[in-house]
């Protein structure tokens, strides 16, 4: 889970760790005879910010504190790295943040977060999110299922030609783990998830109805539909295979949307109006077949939005919002965000 860096000896093919660092460091830039660096850090607490040091990080000096209010005014979760085993053996970790006021031996809600990609992968920095659901009371669970970056080869290529399956287990292991160390509540749990974090958040909801809430953004559930309109490439070639055409029944099986009558749990889709990734219908297909079926649902499309959202204002409005579809659904209250202070 932590990012350091190396020194790759192209000719020798050896890989030598130049730093050793618990949390994420990422160089940012060099001098020209390679003997110091400008790079930035952050872990589970500390915001990122940035440092000038030696090649191995042992003189560093820091630049910039650029969000001092954070530590001072915020109390913030904390985080840690938890290992465990699938269903079928395999070894996968999680990241895990309990809330700041948590208190030893009481249990608490969940939110269990799903990370894009595919080869996406949480570590030891600094998330947004995982704080802000701590700051309201969540332990939150990101769990690096298989086709996770940073675990090797194996890891990374498990999810080809298993779409859902594996990667699901590996999320429920995820959760009935933190049950079972006696944190999280399993009456009270919500998912949320991203991009491919979308996808899978989809496939939970159809599998399984252990969620009371859920949030799912620039998703694919159809893979059939997406075929031209946008993300199909990687599908196509790796993930499931082939075309829609040419193998019509393995698209519907690692679809969402085939198994969507399944679904119990309340579901907040999100899109950004401009995708290109994951086209925006997805999210109205999926949304349309919730509504039909008398599942509560609603679906909010973010004007000028790509595959993610960036403007502050909208950021904003995406967060309030999803808390409070979380709120009202896993604890059945209305909340509001707080007032800002003057």
């Amino acid at each position: 889970a932590n990012v350091n860096l190396y020194r790759l000896d192209i000719e020798n093919d050896t890989l030598e760790p130049l730093t050793n660092e618990t949390g994420t460091l990422r160089a940012l830039a060099f001098s020209n005879d390679r003997s110091k660096m400008v790079f930035s850090f952050s872990d589970f607490n500390t915001t990122e910010d940035i440092y000038v040091t030696d090649i191995k990080a042992e003189n560093k000096v820091r630049l910039t504190q650029a969000n001092p209010w954070i530590t001072q005014d915020i109390s913030l979760g904390k985080g840690k790295v938890l290992r465990l085993k699938s269903s079928d053996g395999t070894e996968i970790e999680g990241i895990f943040v309990l809330p700041a006021n948590f208190e030893k031996g009481k249990r608490v809600p969940l939110i269990l977060d799903i990370h894009g990609g595919p080869p996406g992968y949480f570590g030891n920095s600094f998330d947004t999110f995982f704080q802000l659901y701590a700051g309201v009371g969540y332990a939150v669970l990101g769990v690096n299922v298989r086709g996770s970056s940073g675990y090797g080869d194996d890891i990374l290529r498990a999810l080809m030609g298993d779409v859902g399956g594996g990667e699901f287990d590996d999320l429920m292991t995820g959760v009935d783990h933190v049950i079972e160390l006696g944190y999280v509540d399993p009456e009270h749990m919500g998912v949320r998830g991203w991009s491919w974090g979308g996808v899978s958040c989809g496939w939970v909801v159809t599998h399984t109805d252990r969620f009371k809430a859920a949030s799912s953004g620039d998703g694919v559930y159809s893979w059939q539909a997406e075929s031209g309109p946008g993300f199909n490439f990687d599908v196509s070639l790796w993930y499931i295979g082939g075309t829609a055409w040419e193998h019509p029944e393995l698209w519907r099986k690692h679809s969402a949307l085939t198994y969507v009558k399944n679904v119990k749990t309340p579901t907040l889709l999100l899109h950004g109006s401009r995708d290109m990734t994951s086209s925006t219908n997805q999210s109205m297909v999926f949304y349309t077949a919730l509504r039909d079926l008398n599942v509560p649902t609603r679906f909010i499309k973010f004007p000028r939005q790509g595959h993610s959202v960036r403007e502050p204002r909208l950021l904003r409005i995406l967060m309030v919002e999803e808390i409070k579809w979380m709120q009202k659904h896993i604890f059945g209250k209305e909340w509001d965000q707080p007032k800002i202070k003057k």
